[in-house]
C-alpha cells in the first residue's frame, strides 16, 4: 500500500492503489466507480461490452480517462474475472443478475460469486474483497418477531424464499452464504455489504429494477399503492458504505446499509408533497387488511464507520429530479402566478 504524506492522503487516499469493480456500469457499481477516483484509486471495471454506448458515463467520470480500465468480463468467465483482478489491491463484487427466474438469478449469482473469490485469492495481492449481497439475504423471515431488530446476525430462511417463489432472495442469501465458505476456504479477507432498496440520481442512461420502483408512481402506470413497508438508502451511501468497508483495517463481516424503513403511503405521499404535478396514486390496493408496519433495522455497524446517512426522503427527492434531468419523465410546465390587484 502506497503512502502518500500530507494533505495529499486525505485528498487521494487510494493514490498507489489498483482495485476491480465487477459490473461497474451498473447503478450501485457506476457510484462506486465514481467514489474510487475520487479517492485516487486506479480502477479496473468490468462490464459485459467495454465498447458499448451505455459505459459513457464511466467514461465521462472525473478521473476516468487516466485511471480507469473498462475490461470485458462475465459472471461465468473465469479466466475474464482472473485477468481483471491480477495485480488489484482490492476488489468489489457488484455484479450479480436481478431477475426472477431461478435458472437466470441462482446459478450464476453463485458461481460468479465464487470465481471472483478463487481470483482474488489466486492474484495474491488481494487486501479484501467487498461483496454487494442484499438485504434480501437478510430479513425474509416469517418467523421474526415483530418487534426484533433486523441487524447483520439475521438471515433470510431459504425454504420461506422457495416457497414464495422469491429467487431475487433465494439467490442473494445463497450468494452470499457461498461467498464466506469460499473466502474462508481461500483465506480471503472477506466483507460484506448488504443494502435495503437503493435510490437516488442514477449515473448510467437506463433505468433499473430499483428505479421503477419509484418511476410507476410519476408515470401512471401505477394506479394505487400496496400495503406494504420498504428499507431505503441513497445511492451515494451505498457506494460510500462499499469504500469505508474497504478502507477501514477492522471492518469485519456483514453491514446493513439503510436509513429508513417506510410504507409506501409514506413514500407516495413524500412524492405529492415534492411534485404534485405527478399522477402520484393516492388510494392503497388492499384497504381491507390492517396497515403493514415497518420492522426495525440497525444500521449501527456502518455508523461506526462514520456513515451519515441521507434521509430517505432526501433519496427519492433526488430520484425524481434525475428522472426530470434525463428526461424520463417530463418537467411540468411552471403555474403562471395570478396577476396582482391593479387596485
Amino acid at each position: 500500500m502506497t503512502v502518500v504524506g500530507g494533505d495529499d492522503a486525505a485528498a487521494a487516499p487510494g493514490r498507489g492503489q489498483t482495485v476491480c469493480v465487477t459490473g461497474a456500469g451498473g447503478y450501485v457499481g457506476s457510484w462506486i466507480v465514481k467514489l474510487l477516483l475520487e479517492r485516487g484509486y486506479a480502477v479496473r471495471g468490468t462490464v459485459r461490452n467495454p465498447d458499448d454506448a451505455k459505459n459513457a458515463h464511466l467514461r465521462a467520470l472525473p478521473g476516468a480517462a487516466e485511471r480507469l480500465a473498462l475490461c470485458k468480463a462475465d459472471l461465468l468467465d473465469y479466466d475474464a474475472l482472473r485477468a481483471a483482478v491480477a495485480g488489484c489491491h482490492g476488489v468489489f463484487h457488484t455484479a450479480s443478475p436481478v431477475t426472477d427466474d431461478p435458472e437466470e438469478m441462482v446459478e450464476p449469482a453463485v458461481t460468479g460469486t465464487r470465481y471472483v473469490i478463487d481470483a482474488a485469492a489466486e492474484a495474491g495481492t488481494v487486501r479484501r474483497v467487498v461483496l454487494t449481497s442484499s438485504i434480501g439475504a437478510v430479513a425474509m423471515d416469517p418467523n421474526r418477531a415483530p418487534d426484533a431488530v433486523v441487524d447483520e446476525s439475521c438471515w433470510s430462511d431459504l425454504e420461506f424464499c422457495k416457497k414464495t417463489k422469491n429467487w431475487y432472495c433465494y439467490g442473494k442469501a445463497v450468494a452470499e452464504q457461498a461467498s464466506w465458505e469460499a473466502a474462508a476456504a481461500r483465506g480471503v479477507d472477506l466483507v460484506v455489504v448488504n443494502p435495503v432498496l437503493v435510490q437516488g440520481p442514477a449515473l448510467q442512461p437506463t433505468v433499473n429494477a430499483s428505479l421503477m420502483h419509484v418511476l410507476k408512481y410519476l408515470n401512471g402506470s401505477a394506479k394505487t399503492y400496496a400495503n406494504a413497508v420498504q428499507a431505503y438508502v441513497h445511492v451515494r451511501d451505498a457506494a460510500d458504505a462499499h469504500v469505508r468497508v474497504f478502507e477501514a483495517p477492522h471492518a469485519a463481516g456483514r453491514y446493513i446499509c439503510a436509513d429508513a424503513v417506510l410504507h409506501r403511503e409514506d413514500v407516495v405521499r413524500t412524492l405529492r408533497k415534492f411534485f404534485p404535478d405527478y399522477p402520484v396514486p393516492e388510494r392503497c390496493s388492499d384497504e381491507v387488511n390492517p396497515r403493514k408496519q415497518p420492522y426495525k433495522i440497525s444500521n449501527q455497524k456502518l455508523r461506526d464507520l462514520g456513515l451519515e446517512f441521507t434521509p430517505a426522503a432526501q433519496a427519492l427527492y433526488d430520484t425524481v429530479i434525475c428522472f426530470q434531468e434525463k428526461g424520463i419523465i417530463p418537467i411540468p410546465a411552471p403555474t403562471p402566478s395570478p396577476e396582482p390587484d391593479q387596485a
